[in-house]
């Protein structure tokens, strides 16, 4: 599913218009990237959290030159979902179908 498709969705579900459910979204996404790059974590009740994670610094390696590369400490973003969110997705009854490569083209 896609961002239009969640829009879409929601207006037929709420009878809101499209634009304004896509502003309202955007805002979210927007208010969730400030946040973060802000260090400062947003919780959803019931639906999970966004968090950042660390990253030890690490030597990695450039293969084409055949070097190593010291990578520095760096945060990265996460999700971590809510424990009803975890058991509502692991008690659905939807089968998992794997999709090849084709068959997500054909959806765009």
């Amino acid at each position: 599913m896609r961002k239009a498709d969640v829009v879409s969705s929601i207006a037929e579900k709420t009878g809101i218009p499209k634009v304004d459910i896509l502003v309202a979204l955007e805002a979210f996404f927007k208010e969730v990237k400030i946040s973060l790059v802000e260090g400062e974590p947003v919780y959803v009740r019931g639906f999970g959290s966004f968090i950042l994670k660390k990253r030890a610094a690490k030597i990695g390696r450039n293969i084409k030159k055949n070097v190593a590369v010291e990578i520095p400490e760096h945060f990265i973003p996460a999700f971590k979902p809510a424990k009803e969110f975890v058991h509502a997705v692991k008690d659905s009854k939807y089968d998992l179908v794997e999709h090849s490569e084709a068959d997500l083209v054909e959806q765009d």
